[in-house]
Protein backbone atom coordinates (compact mmCIF):
# COMPACT_ATOMS: atom_id res chain seq x y z
CA UNK A 1 0.00 0.00 0.00
CA UNK A 2 2.84 2.39 0.86
CA UNK A 3 4.52 1.78 -2.50
CA UNK A 4 1.21 2.29 -4.32
CA UNK A 5 0.68 5.58 -2.52
CA UNK A 6 4.20 6.82 -3.29
CA UNK A 7 3.87 5.91 -6.97
CA UNK A 8 0.48 7.62 -7.18
CA UNK A 9 1.78 10.82 -5.60
CA UNK A 10 4.81 10.84 -7.91
CA UNK A 11 2.51 10.41 -10.93
CA UNK A 12 0.25 13.25 -9.82
CA UNK A 13 3.11 15.67 -9.14
CA UNK A 14 4.89 14.86 -12.41
CA UNK A 15 1.73 15.17 -14.52
CA UNK A 16 0.75 18.52 -12.98
CA UNK A 17 4.27 19.85 -13.49
CA UNK A 18 4.27 18.70 -17.12
CA UNK A 19 0.82 20.19 -17.79
CA UNK A 20 1.80 23.53 -16.26
CA UNK A 21 5.00 23.71 -18.30
CA UNK A 22 3.33 22.68 -21.56
CA UNK A 23 0.35 25.03 -21.28
CA UNK A 24 2.52 27.94 -20.17
CA UNK A 25 4.52 27.71 -23.39
CA UNK A 26 2.65 25.39 -25.81
CA UNK A 27 5.13 23.90 -28.28
CA UNK A 28 4.61 24.81 -31.92
CA UNK A 29 6.32 23.59 -35.07
CA UNK A 30 6.34 24.01 -38.83
CA UNK A 31 5.64 27.69 -38.39
CA UNK A 32 2.45 27.06 -36.40
CA UNK A 33 1.89 28.48 -32.93
CA UNK A 34 1.26 26.19 -29.97
CA UNK A 35 -2.41 27.13 -29.96
CA UNK A 36 -2.75 26.26 -33.64
CA UNK A 37 -1.05 22.90 -33.12
CA UNK A 38 -2.77 21.76 -29.91
CA UNK A 39 -6.03 23.73 -29.88
CA UNK A 40 -9.28 21.90 -30.66
CA UNK A 41 -13.02 22.31 -30.04
CA UNK A 42 -14.98 19.88 -27.88
CA UNK A 43 -18.49 18.45 -28.17
CA UNK A 44 -19.91 21.87 -27.21
CA UNK A 45 -17.82 23.55 -29.93
CA UNK A 46 -15.78 25.24 -27.18
CA UNK A 47 -11.97 25.56 -27.27
CA UNK A 48 -9.86 22.98 -25.41
CA UNK A 49 -6.22 21.95 -25.53
CA UNK A 50 -4.83 18.52 -26.38
CA UNK A 51 -1.81 19.11 -24.15
CA UNK A 52 -3.41 17.10 -21.37
CA UNK A 53 -2.39 13.99 -23.32
CA UNK A 54 1.34 14.76 -23.56
CA UNK A 55 1.28 15.88 -19.91
CA UNK A 56 -0.18 12.52 -18.88
CA UNK A 57 2.39 10.61 -20.94
CA UNK A 58 5.29 12.62 -19.52
CA UNK A 59 4.02 12.40 -15.94
CA UNK A 60 3.33 8.66 -16.06
CA UNK A 61 6.69 7.96 -17.72
CA UNK A 62 8.73 10.05 -15.27
CA UNK A 63 6.93 8.66 -12.22
CA UNK A 64 7.15 5.11 -13.55
CA UNK A 65 10.94 5.39 -13.66
CA UNK A 66 11.08 6.57 -10.04
CA UNK A 67 8.18 4.70 -8.39
CA UNK A 68 9.16 1.91 -5.95
CA UNK A 69 8.26 -1.74 -6.34
CA UNK A 70 9.07 -2.23 -10.05
CA UNK A 71 11.80 -4.41 -11.53
CA UNK A 72 14.08 -2.94 -14.17
CA UNK A 73 12.36 -4.99 -16.88
CA UNK A 74 8.92 -3.77 -15.82
CA UNK A 75 10.08 -0.15 -15.73
CA UNK A 76 11.34 -0.54 -19.29
CA UNK A 77 8.08 -2.22 -20.34
CA UNK A 78 5.98 0.57 -18.78
CA UNK A 79 8.10 3.23 -20.49
CA UNK A 80 7.69 1.56 -23.88
CA UNK A 81 3.96 0.86 -23.45
CA UNK A 82 3.05 4.34 -22.23
CA UNK A 83 5.46 6.56 -24.14
CA UNK A 84 5.25 4.79 -27.50
CA UNK A 85 1.44 4.56 -27.37
CA UNK A 86 1.35 8.24 -26.45
CA UNK A 87 3.61 9.25 -29.33
CA UNK A 88 1.55 7.23 -31.82
CA UNK A 89 -1.63 8.72 -30.42
CA UNK A 90 -0.21 12.24 -30.69
CA UNK A 91 0.69 11.53 -34.31
CA UNK A 92 -2.94 10.62 -35.00
CA UNK A 93 -4.14 13.66 -33.00
CA UNK A 94 -2.03 16.09 -35.00
CA UNK A 95 -1.86 14.51 -38.46
CA UNK A 96 -5.19 12.65 -38.69
CA UNK A 97 -8.17 14.15 -40.50
CA UNK A 98 -10.85 11.87 -39.04
CA UNK A 99 -12.00 10.69 -42.48
CA UNK A 100 -11.69 7.02 -41.46
CA UNK A 101 -12.77 5.78 -38.04
CA UNK A 102 -12.65 2.40 -36.32
CA UNK A 103 -11.03 -0.77 -37.55
CA UNK A 104 -13.56 -1.08 -40.36
CA UNK A 105 -12.79 2.41 -41.59
CA UNK A 106 -9.03 1.91 -41.51
CA UNK A 107 -9.25 -1.49 -43.19
CA UNK A 108 -11.50 -0.07 -45.89
CA UNK A 109 -8.99 2.72 -46.48
CA UNK A 110 -6.15 0.20 -46.71
CA UNK A 111 -8.17 -1.79 -49.25
CA UNK A 112 -8.29 1.38 -51.36
CA UNK A 113 -4.53 1.72 -51.05
CA UNK A 114 -4.76 4.55 -48.51
CA UNK A 115 -2.65 4.31 -45.35
CA UNK A 116 -4.42 6.41 -42.70
CA UNK A 117 -2.80 7.83 -39.59
CA UNK A 118 -5.19 5.64 -37.61
CA UNK A 119 -3.92 2.51 -39.37
CA UNK A 120 -0.33 3.52 -38.61
CA UNK A 121 -1.31 4.02 -34.98
CA UNK A 122 -3.12 0.68 -34.69
CA UNK A 123 -0.24 -1.27 -36.23
CA UNK A 124 2.31 0.69 -34.20
CA UNK A 125 0.49 0.11 -30.93
CA UNK A 126 0.27 -3.59 -31.76
CA UNK A 127 4.04 -3.70 -32.17
CA UNK A 128 4.47 -1.61 -29.03
CA UNK A 129 2.33 -4.03 -27.04
CA UNK A 130 4.45 -6.98 -28.13
CA UNK A 131 7.66 -5.11 -27.32
CA UNK A 132 6.41 -4.16 -23.86
CA UNK A 133 5.28 -7.73 -23.18
CA UNK A 134 8.65 -9.09 -24.25
CA UNK A 135 10.47 -6.61 -22.00
CA UNK A 136 8.25 -7.46 -19.02
CA UNK A 137 9.15 -11.13 -19.37
CA UNK A 138 7.21 -14.29 -18.60
CA UNK A 139 7.35 -16.86 -15.79
CA UNK A 140 6.78 -19.68 -18.29
CA UNK A 141 9.53 -22.32 -18.26
CA UNK A 142 9.58 -23.22 -21.96
CA UNK A 143 10.32 -21.08 -25.03
CA UNK A 144 6.90 -21.94 -26.45
CA UNK A 145 5.21 -20.91 -23.21
CA UNK A 146 7.11 -17.62 -23.11
CA UNK A 147 6.22 -16.91 -26.72
CA UNK A 148 2.51 -17.55 -26.10
CA UNK A 149 2.66 -15.39 -22.97
CA UNK A 150 4.23 -12.56 -24.96
CA UNK A 151 1.54 -12.76 -27.66
CA UNK A 152 -1.26 -12.82 -25.08
CA UNK A 153 0.18 -9.99 -22.99
CA UNK A 154 1.03 -7.90 -26.04
CA UNK A 155 -2.55 -8.24 -27.28
CA UNK A 156 -3.85 -7.09 -23.88
CA UNK A 157 -1.64 -3.98 -23.92
CA UNK A 158 -2.62 -3.07 -27.50
CA UNK A 159 -6.34 -3.76 -27.02
CA UNK A 160 -6.35 -1.79 -23.76
CA UNK A 161 -4.86 1.21 -25.54
CA UNK A 162 -7.53 1.15 -28.23
CA UNK A 163 -10.47 0.56 -25.89
CA UNK A 164 -9.57 3.50 -23.64
CA UNK A 165 -9.55 5.74 -26.69
CA UNK A 166 -13.18 4.75 -27.37
CA UNK A 167 -14.23 6.38 -24.10
CA UNK A 168 -12.50 9.72 -24.66
CA UNK A 169 -15.60 11.33 -26.16
CA UNK A 170 -16.91 13.32 -23.19
CA UNK A 171 -15.18 15.27 -20.40
CA UNK A 172 -13.61 13.03 -17.79
CA UNK A 173 -15.09 9.81 -19.17
CA UNK A 174 -11.87 8.05 -20.17
CA UNK A 175 -10.16 9.03 -16.92
CA UNK A 176 -13.10 7.78 -14.84
CA UNK A 177 -13.04 4.45 -16.69
CA UNK A 178 -9.28 4.34 -16.18
CA UNK A 179 -9.52 5.10 -12.46
CA UNK A 180 -12.18 2.46 -11.84
CA UNK A 181 -10.20 -0.13 -13.80
CA UNK A 182 -6.93 0.91 -12.19
CA UNK A 183 -8.28 0.63 -8.66
CA UNK A 184 -9.42 -2.92 -9.40
CA UNK A 185 -6.01 -3.79 -10.82
CA UNK A 186 -4.28 -2.14 -7.85
CA UNK A 187 -5.64 -4.88 -5.62
CA UNK A 188 -3.54 -7.45 -7.49
CA UNK A 189 0.03 -8.04 -8.58
CA UNK A 190 -0.04 -5.11 -11.03
CA UNK A 191 -0.37 -2.45 -8.32
CA UNK A 192 3.13 -1.05 -8.81
CA UNK A 193 2.59 -0.70 -12.56
CA UNK A 194 -0.69 1.12 -12.25
CA UNK A 195 0.31 3.54 -9.48
CA UNK A 196 1.98 6.23 -11.64
CA UNK A 197 -0.73 6.39 -14.34
CA UNK A 198 -3.44 6.50 -11.67
CA UNK A 199 -1.77 9.47 -10.01
CA UNK A 200 -1.28 11.25 -13.33
CA UNK A 201 -4.92 10.67 -14.26
CA UNK A 202 -6.21 12.00 -10.93
CA UNK A 203 -4.06 15.13 -11.22
CA UNK A 204 -5.40 15.94 -14.70
CA UNK A 205 -9.06 15.05 -14.06
CA UNK A 206 -10.06 18.62 -13.01
CA UNK A 207 -8.79 20.01 -16.33
CA UNK A 208 -10.74 17.35 -18.21
CA UNK A 209 -13.98 17.78 -16.24
CA UNK A 210 -13.63 21.56 -16.47
CA UNK A 211 -13.55 21.22 -20.28
CA UNK A 212 -10.29 23.11 -20.51
CA UNK A 213 -8.33 20.14 -21.86
CA UNK A 214 -8.77 16.62 -23.19
CA UNK A 215 -6.63 13.50 -23.23
CA UNK A 216 -6.89 13.01 -26.97
CA UNK A 217 -5.48 9.86 -28.54
CA UNK A 218 -2.08 10.53 -26.95
CA UNK A 219 -3.33 10.39 -23.38
CA UNK A 220 -6.10 7.83 -23.83
CA UNK A 221 -3.90 5.35 -25.70
CA UNK A 222 -1.13 5.69 -23.12
CA UNK A 223 -3.54 5.26 -20.19
CA UNK A 224 -5.12 2.18 -21.75
CA UNK A 225 -1.76 0.63 -22.61
CA UNK A 226 -0.45 1.06 -19.06
CA UNK A 227 -3.62 -0.41 -17.57
CA UNK A 228 -3.26 -3.30 -20.01
CA UNK A 229 0.34 -3.83 -18.92
CA UNK A 230 -0.83 -3.95 -15.30
CA UNK A 231 -3.43 -6.57 -16.26
CA UNK A 232 -0.69 -8.79 -17.69
CA UNK A 233 0.36 -9.53 -14.10
CA UNK A 234 -2.89 -11.45 -13.55
CA UNK A 235 -3.00 -15.27 -13.61
CA UNK A 236 -3.70 -16.85 -17.00
CA UNK A 237 -7.50 -17.22 -16.55
CA UNK A 238 -7.75 -13.57 -15.58
CA UNK A 239 -5.68 -12.46 -18.56
CA UNK A 240 -7.80 -14.50 -20.95
CA UNK A 241 -10.94 -12.95 -19.49
CA UNK A 242 -9.49 -9.44 -19.79
CA UNK A 243 -8.48 -9.96 -23.42
CA UNK A 244 -11.89 -11.41 -24.24
CA UNK A 245 -13.60 -8.38 -22.72
CA UNK A 246 -11.33 -5.93 -24.54
CA UNK A 247 -11.83 -7.65 -27.89
CA UNK A 248 -15.59 -7.67 -27.33
CA UNK A 249 -15.64 -3.94 -26.55
CA UNK A 250 -13.58 -3.18 -29.64
CA UNK A 251 -15.93 -5.24 -31.80
CA UNK A 252 -19.12 -3.80 -30.29
CA UNK A 253 -17.86 -0.24 -30.76
CA UNK A 254 -18.03 -0.69 -34.53
CA UNK A 255 -21.82 -0.96 -34.32
CA UNK A 256 -22.91 0.58 -31.01
CA UNK A 257 -22.44 4.09 -29.65
CA UNK A 258 -20.97 3.93 -26.14
CA UNK A 259 -22.22 7.47 -25.53
CA UNK A 260 -25.79 6.41 -26.29
CA UNK A 261 -25.55 3.32 -24.08
CA UNK A 262 -24.16 5.37 -21.18
CA UNK A 263 -26.75 8.12 -21.60
CA UNK A 264 -29.64 5.63 -21.58
CA UNK A 265 -28.41 3.78 -18.45
CA UNK A 266 -29.18 5.83 -15.30
CA UNK A 267 -26.32 4.39 -13.16
CA UNK A 268 -23.74 4.78 -15.93
CA UNK A 269 -25.03 8.22 -16.82
CA UNK A 270 -24.79 9.33 -13.18
CA UNK A 271 -21.13 8.32 -13.03
CA UNK A 272 -20.49 9.86 -16.43
CA UNK A 273 -22.01 13.21 -15.42
CA UNK A 274 -20.35 13.33 -11.98
CA UNK A 275 -18.35 16.56 -11.82
CA UNK A 276 -19.35 17.66 -15.32
CA UNK A 277 -21.30 20.65 -16.50
CA UNK A 278 -24.95 19.83 -17.21
CA UNK A 279 -25.83 18.87 -20.74
CA UNK A 280 -27.29 21.88 -22.50
CA UNK A 281 -30.69 21.31 -24.01
CA UNK A 282 -32.05 23.48 -26.76
CA UNK A 283 -35.42 25.08 -25.97
CA UNK A 284 -38.38 23.96 -27.98
CA UNK A 285 -39.18 26.41 -30.77
CA UNK A 286 -42.14 28.67 -30.04
CA UNK A 287 -44.87 28.31 -32.61
CA UNK A 288 -46.48 31.57 -33.55
CA UNK A 289 -50.09 31.24 -34.63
Amino acid sequence: MKRLLIGTVLGAVAARAAYTALTRRPPGFNGLTGQEVWGRVNHRSEPVTLLEGPAFVAGAAAAGLAAPGLTGRMRAAALVAGAASGVLGAYDDLAGDGSSRGFKGHLAALARGEVTTGAVKVLGIGATGLAAAALAGSPARTPAGRALDTLLNGAIVAAGANVMNLFDLRPGRAIKVGLITGLLLAAGAGAAVVAAPLGAAVALLPEDLGERAMLGDAGANALGALLGLSATRLPLPGRLAVLGGLVALNAVSEYVSFTKVIRESPPLNWVDMLGRRPVETKPEPVQVR
